[in-house]
């Protein structure tokens, strides 16, 4: 399998990326091929153009600028996000990535009936998000009712691809964890992969 796996974290020492290397490696130990995309390093701009808006509901989004990764997301059968949660959502800078590269034409198209917006991302059969945030379970799934996974699998995934496998693993608690969990948190991380 083909995997699309993207880092959303400004830091290059962060968790983030120390749980996107674990990842890339346990796929790679088991024979799928993982394409890397780091938005931070590859210094993805997460503003849309005046262009792409504009052209957002034209016949032909104007995908110029985002055009490659557009073709990395295109080329893959699976997607897996390594991205902290902050203030119970997904960086800026992954949002930039889903409004510039799910676009129109790409990941999905608007139904000509003004209905339902039609998938286009078929290729994307599976769908995972290994994030982390900074409270304890109970405020993220009880209080909160647990937006970023509501918005990846009802919003995101569901709307731009069908028949896909979506799951998301998360480290709660993240600003109090000791170096033993984060570790725990990584062999467990690796054992899900491994199944893959």
């Amino acid at each position: 399998m083909r995997i699309l796996l993207v880092l959303a974290h400004p830091l290059e020492d962060s968790f983030a990326a120390s749980v996107a290397k674990a990842a890339k490696e346990t796929l790679e130990g088991r024979g799928h091929s993982v394409d890397l995309l780091d938005l931070y390093r590859e210094g993805f701009e997460s503003r849309m153009t005046g262009a792409e808006r504009a052209s957002y509901f034209a016949e032909r989004y104007d995908a110029a600028e985002v055009a490659g990764w557009i073709e990395r997301l295109q080329a893959a059968d699976g997607l897996m996000l390594v991205v902290p949660q902050w203030w119970f959502n997904f960086p800026a800078i992954l949002k930039g990535f889903f409004d510039r590269v799910f676009a129109p034409g790409v990941a999905f198209e608007h139904d000509p009936a003004g209905g339902r917006i039609i998938p286009r991302l078929t290729n994307i059969k599976l769908f995972w998000a290994l994030t982390t945030t900074g409270s304890p379970w109970w405020v993220v799934h009880l209080y909160m009712g647990n937006p970023v996974r509501r918005l990846l699998k009802r919003g995101i995934a569901a709307f731009c691809s069908k028949d896909l496998r979506f799951r998301m693993v998360s480290l709660h608690d993240m600003d109090r964890a000791t170096e033993a969990k984060r570790k725990r948190h990584i062999k467990r991380v690796r054992a899900l992969l491994s199944r893959i």
